[in-house]
């Protein structure tokens, strides 16, 4: 089940709202919640939601140890049971199969290759699950007694399948103490619409547009519908998941969970830092402070932690080597912008830094499309005019001329610009109250924006969502 569907918007989510507020205490409510995810991620995995539980039962439990032998060896001992366990199943459903391959390639032994259908949303409560268990270790939080209250965190549908990367230490006290109030209703379905208008009429009319020209087959594309293509990719790929992760955290806020941003406008970047400081908070904090900063962080070994972090990175996303490159080609560029680039760039024109950026991003995009060298080798050699295709044909044209606008008011809605109009048209900010005008006007809003949405997606059944698979 995801977020931008109608089970989800017409069925699932009013039963779960009305059974939420009918419940007395708090802990009736997160029962109910617990419930209705765990209902939820069977929706779409009727069996892998048992690994989830079991997951989420044994990281409690090893919890629960690492705070009875607090400041003894039995407490490191724990933690690195925790961190098999979460890293086991991770490993054998995402990784075997890819390991098992090239390991065989390598010897030139035939090897039967493990095929697993992957959990979705595995890595998402893999990592949540152990920054539970790292911080509660090194005592950045204090320990949850409940494992029902546990098991809400780590199955929370808002955030379950696609992040953000929640960590127990942000959110511990609103598990057991918060309150659902009107002003964080209302600011979560403003937030939840905004999501899924980016996912229904950006995203899936972006994939559309990828369909048309990347996934029509190469060899029968100009540069410009190269060009055209990687660009609506760069935009699918963003508000599919950006929105996904406005979706979460509107319905947090509604439910009295309050998750931190997860994407900052990063196509407004001015260097490839900046960049991964805006796309994929959650992620990229998460390395930083789970891996980056324990081997030891700017101090010693830098290159090596940092080649480590972004080898991991695109790992992350898939068992691939494309996602690999990927990784390791964002690793080259931060390194060059630490030594000397940054520098550089800094006394440059902005406009520089901006241009120099997509650039970068779209370059790298490629690699993250195409599973295949070949097919990576092929796209650029396409488009930079060394594969002897044609460089514009009428197709091109006429795609560039039809969608146009759409390019143009899509990378307006992905800067500040389009934020600023929309929190006034629906009086977002939570701080001061809002005019009753104002109020009506955003209600409004939020209702045309739903059967917008809906509209759409009942006349269509192209739906897709990019990051089920990592």
């Amino acid at each position: 089940m995801v977020f931008s569907s109608l089970i989800f918007l017409y069925a699932f989510f009013p039963a779960c709202l009305l059974c939420y507020m009918a419940a007395g205490s708090m802990r009736m409510k997160n029962l109910i919640l617990l419930v209705f995810s765990l209902f939820f991620y069977a929706w779409g995995e009727p069996v892998w939601v048992l690994l989830m539980i079991a997951t989420s039962v044994f990281i409690h439990w090893a919890g629960l140890r690492i705070e009875r032998h607090r400041h003894t060896p039995k407490a490191r001992l724990y933690l690195i049971l925790a961190i098999v366990a979460a890293l086991a199943s991770l490993v054998v459903f995402k990784y075997l199969g890819f390991v098992v391959e090239n390991i065989s390639a390598l010897t030139g032994s035939d090897w039967p290759v493990p095929q697993f259908s992957l959990p979705i949303g595995i890595s998402f409560y893999t990592f949540q699950s152990l920054t539970y268990a790292i911080d509660l270790y090194h005592g950045n939080t204090e320990v949850q007694r409940s494992r029902l209250n546990f098991m809400l965190y780590v199955a929370l549908f808002p955030q379950l399948i696609a992040g953000p990367i929640v960590r127990y230490a942000d959110i511990s006290r609103q598990i057991n103490r918060r309150k659902m109030t009107w002003s964080g209703f209302s600011y979560g379905m403003s937030r939840f619409l905004i999501g899924m208008g980016k996912k229904v009429l950006i995203a899936n009319y972006a994939g559309q547009l990828v369909d048309r020209t990347l996934a029509a087959g190469l060899s029968s594309i100009s540069v410009l519908e190269a060009w055209l293509g990687i660009l609506a990719f760069s935009l699918q790929i963003y508000f599919d998941f950006s929105g996904y992760s406005d979706m979460a955290i509107g319905l947090g806020r509604i439910f009295g969970f309050e998750f931190k941003e997860n994407f900052n406008y990063p196509y407004v970047s001015s260097s490839i830092t900046d960049f991964w400081r805006r796309w994929h908070i959650s992620l990229s904090s998460f390395f930083r402070d789970y891996v980056y900063i324990p081997l030891g962080g700017n101090r010693r070994y830098q290159v090596r932690n940092m080649l480590v972090v972004w080898a991991l990175t695109g790992l992350w996303h898939g068992a691939s080597w494309n996602f690999i490159l990927w990784g390791l080609y964002f690793f080259v560029l931060l390194f060059l912008e630490k030594k000397f680039l940054g520098r550089l760039l800094s006394r440059l024109p902005a406009v520089v830094g901006h241009l120099y950026t997509l650039f970068i991003v779209l370059i790298g995009w490629v690699f993250f499309y195409f599973t295949e060298a070949s097919g990576i080798g092929h796209m650029l050699s396409l488009m930079f005019g060394f594969s002897g295709q044609v460089a514009v044909r009428l197709q091109a044209t006429v795609l560039l001329r039809e969608n146009i606008l759409f390019f143009a008011l899509a990378f307006i809605a992905a800067t500040p610009l389009a934020a600023r109009w929309t929190r006034r048209l629906l009086a977002l900010p939570l701080g001061g109250r809002p005019s009753l005008l104002r109020t009506g006007t955003a209600i409004a809003v939020n209702i045309v924006l739903l059967l917008i949405c809906t509209a759409a997606l009942v006349g269509s059944t192209y739906n897709p969502f990019l990051y089920f698979r990592f």
